[in-house]
């Protein structure tokens, strides 16, 4: 399923037109690059410091698709002269047959922080996940962040995951409590 499931969101000026598709092992470089900012240190997980720690993410994430319960696309920001550049990262998880809901997540490479890039790959997420799961399935997705990622709130917001409740920190994992938001299908 992974190779024919390629998600599209086309340019809006002045953001450019992006691209969504399954992780590959040619993507390793590019994801240790964008690794390397603190930001992302800071609210990814796990911590990809290398090559290898990029092989073992991106194999996990061709297992989920193997797998049926995590799809990880690649977003990648593409233009006339640009095959397309790692921006970021979506993905939905816990995902299970006649299980009504599952989760979001997602990060942005710097460069491409504030340019709409998140909002507008969830929302092609979204579609996709309600499209291809919900018939009869899928009703809800779940989006969950620290109260301290201000920017993940943004994003929620712009991309209609209404606020469900504050999650209690859970530590080590979760240190800090959570904000869950949710966006139902047809919503």
């Amino acid at each position: 399923m992974n190779d024919t499931v390629v998600l599209h969101e086309v340019a809006m000026p002045p953001a450019p037109a992006l691209v969504l598709r399954p992780w590959c092992m040619d993507d390793v470089p590019a994801l240790v690059e964008v690794c390397q900012d603190p930001a992302m240190r800071l609210w990814a997980s796990p911590a990809i410091q290398s090559d290898a720690d990029a092989k073992r993410w991106v194999r996990t994430q061709q297992q989920g698709w193997a797998t049926g319960d995590r799809f990880g696309f690649a977003v990648l920001e593409t233009g006339l002269d640009s095959p397309g550049q790692l921006v970021g990262n979506v993905v939905l998880k816990e995902t299970a047959p006649g299980k009504p809901s599952a989760e979001v997540g997602y990060w942005t490479a710097a460069r491409a922080r504030g340019k709409g890039v998140a909002p507008r790959a969830l929302e092609a997420l979204t579609g996709w996940a309600f499209d291809m799961l919900g018939p009869g399935g899928l009703r809800r997705l779940e989006l969950l962040h620290q109260v301290d990622n201000s920017a993940s709130c943004r994003v929620a917001e712009k991309s209609r995951y209404d606020f469900d409740r504050v999650l209690p920190a859970a530590p080590p994992a979760f240190p800090l409590d959570g904000h869950l938001h949710a966006r139902h299908r047809g919503a």
